[in-house]
């Protein structure tokens, strides 16, 4: 059983940082691809950053250039650093996994998620 625990959200001011973080259970956890989430209020849960597990990396147009995902195998862990935060990011932002290895910007390509944190740009 594969599980993913998000952590790291919080509220900031609009300009500011964060950096989410997804820990992943499992000893396969280098074979995933792994992806960001977000779901606002009365929204549809979107794509935000992709990683591959050969390491490529996709972003959404809205966080391209402030958003960066990145992965640490050897520590099953998988990062979001958020930068130059808007008030428009504010989400839930819930973690992803896909067997596959790849990146798919829809949700039902990922077998496995997290619970979410809720992140919250104030302006």
């Amino acid at each position: 059983q594969v599980q993913l625990a998000e952590s790291g959200g919080g509220s900031v001011q609009a300009g500011g940082s964060l950096r989410l973080s997804c820990a992943v259970s499992g000893r396969t956890f280098s074979r995933y691809g792994m992806a960001w989430f977000r779901q606002a209020p009365g929204k549809e849960r979107e794509f935000v950053a992709g990683l591959s597990r050969a390491i490529s990396t996709t972003y959404a147009d809205s966080v391209k250039g402030r958003f960066t995902i990145s992965r640490d195998n050897a520590n099953n862990t998988v990062y979001l650093q958020m930068n130059s935060l808007k008030p428009e990011d504010t989400a839930v932002y819930y973690c992803a996994a896909a067997d596959s290895g790849g990146i798919y910007y829809f949700s039902n390509s990922y077998g496995y998620w997290g619970q979410g944190t809720q992140v919250t740009v104030s302006s």
